[in-house]
């Protein structure tokens, strides 16, 4: 196995979303590419050191440290019901306050709600996707409260309605009836939460945000809507990101994409973040799928930044 790309990686997925790799393999995995720092950002759920499997309980902090890797433990949560993929990385807040208990409660009820009305929908259509096969996800069953619409899309995929998730992704998202407005958190909110728990706000990759987006019925483009978000109090932004691997149409590379955003945020916040969006997708037969610390931060930018340096003595209290 190759070593990666980078050595600090502040954005993947596990089992306990919509990711196909569990808390453990992640952290193995990220130990045997040579990542030091890894941030473990499960969809709109609240991170728990423990994590139990087949009546087994592994503390992965401990895991982790065992390893030679440094975890941080976080959520990714989708904010704002009017425009779509505006992710929030949550890092370092107190977990155990009870607005992160209530969120996860509050967004389980609308995804299984918004979801259910776009199988509807899909059906009538002539994609037949049951919410059974979506609990069965191709043999590896979750419950309710942890579908995620990716899974969806994976099925869309596995049964022949498109090339593959992120075909799949982009025909849902460019069908008007298929665009289900599920009830999400207002960013600022979240923000303002974040900073209150004790943690840091950074806003996961940027471009997969529409060029133009409506908020209270005016439209504005996607550097007015980011810039909104930095006077709420955004700490960070992601600048580097696997745009070449997921539904991204735009006419940018990454480097480009990247080079866009330190021209414009570098200065205005505190972190120009870095993550690989990692979610296993290799073990459902995706080609040329993203790696741990293929996008991320080195060490050296890490510790040299007061906001980053900072959750890993916070993690380890």
């Amino acid at each position: 196995m190759e070593k990666s790309n980078f050595t600090c990686d502040l954005h993947t997925h596990t089992t306990r979303s919509d990711g196909a790799d569990t808390p453990m393999e992640v952290i193995q995995r990220a130990a045997a590419l040579g990542v030091r720092v890894l941030a473990l950002t499960d969809h709109d759920t609240v991170p728990r050191r423990v994590y139990s499997e087949a009546g087994s309980e592994t503390d992965l902090p401990a895991l982790a440290k065992a390893a030679g890797v440094k975890l941080l433990l976080g959520t990714e949560i989708s904010c704002e019901t009017e425009v779509e993929d505006v992710h929030i990385i949550c890092l370092g807040c107190s977990w155990e306050d009870a607005w992160f208990s209530e969120m996860e409660r509050a967004v389980s009820v609308s995804r299984r709600e918004s979801y259910q009305i776009l199988l509807k929908r899909l059906g009538e259509d002539g994609i037949n996707i049951t919410w059974d096969e979506v609990l069965d996800n191709d043999g590896h069953p979750i419950k309710e409260e942890h579908v995620m619409k990716k899974m969806i899309f994976e099925q869309m995929a596995w049964k022949g309605y498109a090339q593959n998730w992120k075909q799949a992704k982009l025909m849902i998202k460019n069908t008007p009836r298929y665009q289900i407005k599920r009830e999400k958190p207002d960013p600022a909110a979240v923000i303002r939460e974040v900073h209150r728990t004790g943690g840091i706000a950074i806003l996961a990759h940027p471009f997969l945000i529409a060029r133009h987006a409506e908020k209270n019925g005016e439209t504005m483009t996607r550097k007015e809507y980011i810039d909104l978000l930095v006077e709420a109090g955004l700490d960070g932004i992601e600048a580097c990101y696997t745009y070449d691997k997921t539904s991204y149409e735009g006419p940018l590379s990454k480097r480009e994409i990247e080079g866009f955003i330190r021209e414009n945020y570098e200065g205005r916040v505190e972190i120009m973040s870095g993550g690989s969006d990692y979610h296993a997708d290799q073990k459902k037969g995706v080609a040329n799928p993203r790696e741990i610390g293929e996008c991320g931060v080195t060490e050296a930018y890490f510790y040299g930044n007061r906001l980053l340096a900072g959750l890993v003595s916070k993690a380890e209290e």
